[in-house]
């Protein structure tokens, strides 16, 4: 968790107190509803992290054109909702890309200056748990999507949580990496306990209409049963 910690204090240092202040708001309050609501509204969160995505690629790789950012934005948002199994089970395969690497690397962190360092140090078993983790990723939305899906939304809404907490006690002036260096497993635990938390109640709460089509085929073939009677009450 330091790695993400890091990069987000980094963030911060380039942005306006008051921005810091309302991105750091924004992203809490954000993290929440898709950790706890997220699969309700599965295709509304595709859309928005097409965009941002779209947007970020925009923004970042070609040269920071807002015409471009703005195209991209939308492109993004249009692709996610038309594939949106395809895109969200690659962003599923990014979540759990970024949120590994940052446990397996957090040991090796410690000890360099540099991410490519730590990069370096990082032995071969780490990078078959990764491996790992990826097809168990696709595998799962091969076969259990639903389950994907709220993994997807706890994962993203935990990331969005602890981005913004980060924020906006970097807003206060605390620094909250120097928190979390040497209490890895701790807040790894956390991470791991709320996304676990957020897919169960996610799949117990958040349940789709039209998601149980042999109710509604049993009240189908029951309204036809129904007006099949009054046609022949009313010929008798």
């Amino acid at each position: 968790m330091e790695l993400i910690t890091k990069h987000c204090e980094e963030l911060a240092t380039q942005l306006n107190p008051l921005v810091l202040g309302c991105l750091g708001l924004t992203f809490l309050v954000s993290g929440l509803f898709v950790w706890l609501g997220g699969l309700g509204f599965r295709k509304i969160l595709a859309a928005v992290a097409g965009a941002v995505s779209g947007g970020i690629c925009g923004f970042f790789v070609i040269d920071k054109n807002p015409a471009w950012t703005i195209l991209l934005s939308a492109a993004g948002a249009v692709i996610a909702m038309v594939f949106e199994k395809v895109f969200l089970t690659i962003l599923s395969v990014v979540l759990a890309v970024v949120i590994g690497f940052a446990i397996l690397a957090a040991p090796y962190i410690e000890n360099v200056d540099s991410l490519k360092e730590a990069i370096l140090q990082m032995p071969i078993h780490s990078w078959v748990i990764l491996s790992i983790l990826v097809l168990a990723v696709i595998i799962t939305g091969s076969f259990l999507w639903r389950l994907l899906s709220a993994l997807c939304c706890a994962a993203l809404g935990t990331l969005l949580i602890f981005s913004g907490m980060v924020f906006l006690l970097q807003y206060k002036g605390a620094t909250v990496a120097d928190g979390v260096l040497g209490k890895q497993i701790f807040f790894a635990g956390v991470f791991g306990a709320m996304i676990a938390f957020g897919t169960v109640e996610q799949l117990i709460l958040c349940r789709r209409a039209g998601k149980h089509p042999a109710a509604e085929d049993q009240m189908s073939r029951s309204n036809d049963q129904n007006s099949k009677k009054r046609a022949t009450w009313r010929n008798k």
